[in-house]
């Protein structure tokens, strides 16, 4: 059974979410801001988590803020409709996707099935092998990742996008094939989080020692993982 914790102090929406997806056989928490959130995490380890932006006593750019301290569960941002500045600000903070308010509670569970299970598929298809590429270590036996032998902390979708470029260094990816076997959907005209999550994942794997970016972009197409031999 899939742990869902929600947090979101609007009575009437967390009611339908728990009722709809108590339905679906989920075993859904509920907190009232993103302090009992946390407090929640501190005695369980849920499976993913949706955090509203919105929430009295701490809000949901705190609460993700620290959640991404110590952990790279996945994380689902509830945020208001053509809200794009919030949109945007959980996903440089880590957030793994964003839904804005209001939404169905199918397209909530197609999203958190998307990520359940590229991140379960991860971890089936050839967890032995190792990916090493320019001084990056991929390590898919247990999803973790290595700069100059350094443990660096990715979110789900993060990893999902390094390990789909690294399997091809040198090649381009193009935006919609990232998007739909990294993050389990096609892209939408005006969906920036692929680029989000792109920015981030640089910030995190940096420069070759000559400058050059390890994940390079092909304007209009896409995006390339540099092979260090090649830079």
């Amino acid at each position: 059974m899939v742990k869902m914790l929600l947090a979101d102090d609007d009575a009437r929406l967390s009611d339908l979410v728990k009722e709809y997806f108590d339905g679906e056989g989920y075993e859904v928490t509920h907190a009232w801001n993103g302090q009992e959130a946390l407090d929640y995490m501190e005695q369980d380890r849920p499976d993913i988590v949706i955090l509203d932006v919105m929430m009295p006593v701490l809000d949901g750019f705190e609460t993700l803020k620290q959640i991404r301290n110590k952990s790279a569960i996945p994380v689902i941002m509830l945020t208001a409709k053509g809200d794009d500045i919030d949109r945007i600000l959980g996903l440089e903070m880590g957030a793994d996707d964003y839904l804005s308010k209001p939404f169905n509670p199918r397209e909530l569970l197609a999203r958190i099935k998307a990520i359940l299970r590229r991140s379960s598929q991860e971890r089936e298809d050839d967890p032995m092998s190792d990916l090493d590429l320019s001084d990056v270590l991929l390590r898919r036996r247990d999803r973790t990742v290595y700069l100059h032998n350094e443990p660096v902390e990715l979110t789900t979708s993060e990893y999902s996008l390094l390990e789909c470029m690294m399997m091809v260094p040198g090649q381009v990816m193009t935006k919609q094939e990232l998007s739909e076997k990294a993050l389990g959907r096609k892209l939408t005209m005006y969906d920036r989080s692929l680029d989000m999550h792109i920015s981030n994942l640089r910030k995190k794997v940096g420069n070759f020692e000559n400058g050059e970016p390890r994940i390079k972009t092909v304007r209009g197409v896409g995006y390339i993982f540099v092979d260090g031999a090649e830079s």
